[in-house]
């Protein structure tokens, strides 16, 4: 399974390590990812997804507001 958010689509970036003589070497910048378990309100099923912090926090906070939505759909969009 890729390391990338499967609501987000965020993965890992690139970029430069920088040395004490500033000399750059390539490193990449790793995505929080968790692996989930949540209930699909849309269904009531639960599904095992894999998500950054970031989204986690979201849903929590749509849950929190009584937001509706569909987890197949989210993951479907990406």
């Amino acid at each position: 399974m890729p390391k990338v958010c499967q609501i987000t689509g965020k993965k890992a970036k690139i970029g430069n390590k920088r040395s004490h003589s500033n000399i750059a070497t390539k490193r990449s910048f790793s995505v929080n990812l968790q692996k989930k378990r949540l209930l699909n309100p849309a269904t009531g099923k639960t599904m095992r997804v894999t998500l950054s912090t970031n989204a986690i926090r979201t849903l929590k906070k749509w849950d929190k507001a009584g937001k509706k939505y569909n987890l197949v759909q989210l993951i479907a969009a990406k």
